[in-house]
């Protein structure tokens, strides 16, 4: 009998003989689509421009579990996507939506957070401030309205899964998946501080394990801190990066071999304090000479771009599945091992805080404030995981005249903003600009939600490793006060609204891209500290603290830069959908195959495409006369790339081609195979007409064949029907 089995027999058992379980709760699980439109529009995460997606390396997804008291008097809604960095917009429309289906009451802005992983291969344009979009050809509506779409679904999914279950938690350390890419920043925190950690970076991952009360698995969620930004800069291809993958496997795994997102258990790899974290475990160097880079500003022979993490794969594919599996590993090791209790009641706690004037008490005779928000010198240099443009660098806290006569024709800070911001050169004050419209918010949604001794803090960007250390020790002294000792606090970023970046006080000084990119000024970190530890005073009291200002909402103002896609052409003699360039007719298990199809652009109809697929991987079976293709893999697989490339634009249309690239696996059952590829194009008079195509079937053979044996049983598949 398996591991998994025995583990399951044991909790079976322990069910019956009501032995080791925790309080018992009613817990959903639900999962949705939220890919959107596969090519030609703006990734969203390095702010490129010119960083369109091209494609499809593994589908995005929104994953909610939802935790109720066995009356549902109080709830909790955890969603995660698979996207850059949660939204205030995409928060507005979907509380607007559930109230339109009827579950506004029991799923609202106080209970229900929405994260983000913080890929940064996914579809942009959906975010409200112009910061966030002006590199994004402004609010795209199709990536917009499908996250909206998305994140509901999975609510409601969850919503109708619900049964009587029990969480479970655990802890341990992660190794060689994480690097601190900012080491002077850490640096200057205090000493005696940093001695009560052995690493710069957190090691630790815990775990939520939700089960039914008849031992059924339902769901995971895994915090640990590490950026989703293996796939780097120069990538076209959408991507849920490590933290998608992670999910994946630990998906395909519980689901017995349902395609992705249509199974019942749902894996969460939510992010923490990830802010100075990266993945490229090889660390940065110079690019020009393979020597180290500058420790301070993270440059080489003056140049941030010549400064560049790698590792641990060989490329950003493999350093992508390396990070994920190592996060997929850990958490299965410790749900499979999960023993401590939760237990206690159900809770939320939200506010809204207006973060540009917070008071902030340094000791009991002096207050000071945050500042409007303003983007430093530093956060134009980008970091060793994707470095900026021009001639900015890390660690500038002095500016320089040219930046800043070219800032003024923009919008030139008042003295206010430059004072409050410093030892931070402003190069953008992002508080004070309103053109096109507002750049950057003001008013900030926290939150914390709890279940039993889990106090999961919703926190509104990326805190750096120590910034979230300190928060998660303000929210235990509070619980502990309380009575609560045995509180567990994490962390999760990039949740309910977007405001770049928490260091430390200390750190700030140093200005590193982090610290540059801390837009609420040097005691930013203080604030969310004070404002935490408020909203946990009012969990453990089961009261509610006002809700503060109201959310802003700029939607009406949003515009889109990005033009329509265009009429899609072939040469004549050809149809879309047609071969352009054929498979071989056998592959060795291990190989890769791949065809290439003239293609519409997938910007068609994104919305038909949710919960479908531009990629099969397609599998003939027979019996008897009859002759079935049977899909194995999709483009939500790993084992499959969907590259789409303009070939020839005029003025009024576009040919293009989709390359399908399928991985076969070492272990693929021999016999025959084919690829198909479908979507929508456009004809002349603006109609969307779906088409598909196939390839020529092929023969997947041993892949220690060698000449002069049968490469496949004779029992194998015709290679043509």
């Amino acid at each position: 009998m398996s591991g998994r089995s025995w583990i399951i027999v044991l909790m079976c058992f322990c069910v019956k003989e009501g032995l080791g379980q925790g309080d018992l709760y009613l817990i959903g699980a639900g999962i949705a689509d939220i890919t959107g439109p596969a090519a030609d529009v703006p990734l969203m995460g390095y702010a490129k421009p010119d960083q369109y997606a091209g494609g499809i390396h593994l589908r995005l997804y929104s994953r909610t579990i939802i935790t109720c008291e066995l009356d549902e008097s109080n709830c909790n809604v955890f969603v995660n996507m698979d996207i850059a960095t949660g939204a205030s917009a995409i928060n507005i429309k979907v509380f607007e939506m559930l109230r339109d289906r009827g579950l506004g009451e029991l799923y609202n802005e106080k209970n229900t957070a929405i994260s983000a992983t913080h890929t940064h291969s996914g579809p942009g344009g959906y975010h409200q401030f112009f910061l966030f979009s002006f590199t994004t050809s402004g609010f795209q509506d199709d990536s917009f309205d499908i996250l909206v779409e998305g994140v509901v679904r999975s609510i409601e999914r969850a919503h109708n899964n619900k049964k009587e279950g029990y969480v479970y938690l655990n802890e341990g350390e992660l190794l060689d998946t994480s690097i601190n890419r900012s080491p002077p920043a850490y640096m200057n925190n205090p000493s005696s501080e940093r001695r009560r950690y052995d690493y710069d970076t957190d090691k630790d991952m815990t775990i939520a394990k939700f089960v039914g009360e008849d031992g059924t698995d339902i769901a995971l969620i895994s915090w640990y801190a590490v950026h989703p930004v293996s796939m780097n800069n120069s990538n076209h291809l959408i991507s849920s990066d490590n933290k998608g993958y992670a999910s994946y496997l630990f998906e395909q795994d519980m689901n017995d071999g349902a395609p992705m997102g249509q199974g019942d258990f749902v894996a969460i790899f939510a992010n923490a304090n990830h802010g100075d974290t990266s993945p490229n475990t090889a660390g940065p160097r110079c690019i020009d000479t393979g020597g180290p880079c500058r420790y301070q500003t993270s440059t080489c022979n003056d140049r941030a771009q010549l400064c560049i993490a790698f590792g641990p794969g060989e490329d950003m594919f493999d350093s992508t599945r390396i990070i994920g599996e190592n996060q997929y590993v850990k958490a299965k090791e410790l749900y499979n091992s999960a023993t401590t209790e939760v237990a206690g009641p159900v809770g939320s706690v939200y506010q809204n805080a207006n973060m540009t004037h917070y008071p902030v008490k340094i000791n009991e005779t002096y207050t000071t404030y945050t500042c409007a928000a303003a983007m430093g010198y530093s956060f134009a240099a980008g970091t060793v995981d994707g470095p900026g443009e021009f001639t900015f660098f890390q660690g500038d806290t002095t500016g320089n005249d040219l930046w800043d006569a070219i800032r003024d024709l923009i919008k030139k800070p008042s003295d206010e903003l430059i004072q409050c911001q410093a030892p931070k050169p402003v190069l953008l004050p992002t508080g004070e600009m309103f053109t096109p419209w507002t750049w950057a918010p003001a008013v900030v949604q926290t939150q914390i939600l709890r279940i039993g001794q889990l106090a999961i803090n919703l926190v509104p960007g990326e805190f750096t490793t120590m910034a979230g250390r300190r928060l998660r020790d303000s929210v235990r002294d509070v619980f502990r006060q309380n009575g609560v000792m045995n509180v567990v606090p994490v962390l999760t970023g990039l949740a309910n609204v977007y405001t770049d970046y928490v260091t430390t006080f200390e750190e700030y000084q140093i200005q590193r891209y982090e610290g540059a990119s801390t837009v609420f000024g040097q005691y930013t970190l203080q604030a969310y500290q004070q404002q935490y530890a408020m909203l946990a005073e009012f969990l453990v009291d089961n009261t509610s603290p006002d809700p503060g200002p109201p959310s802003e909402n700029y939607l009406d103002e949003q515009q889109s830069f990005l033009e329509p896609p265009s009429v899609d052409a072939v040469p004549k003699g050809v149809s879309i959908g047609d071969v352009y360039i054929d498979t071989d007719r056998r592959y060795r298990q291990g190989g890769v195959a791949s065809a290439t199809f003239w293609a519409g652009s997938p910007r068609h109809d994104a919305k038909a495409m949710i919960d479908s697929t531009f990629v099969s991987v397609e599998e003939l079976h027979h019996t008897g006369d009859t002759h079935l293709w049977i899909e194995v893999f999709n483009d939500a697989d790993w084992s499959t790339r969907f590259y789409w490339e303009k070939k020839v634009v005029t003025e009024d249309s576009t040919q293009s081609l989709a390359t399908i690239r399928f991985e076969i696996p070492s272990d693929m059952p021999l016999g025959t195979y084919r690829i198909r590829h479908q979507g929508f194009y456009k004809t002349k008079d603006g109609n969307l007409q779906h088409y598909e195509g196939f390839s020529s079937s092929f023969e997947v053979i041993r892949k220690n064949y060698k000449r002069g044996e049968s490469p496949i049983p004779t029992t194998a598949m015709p290679t043509t029907i």
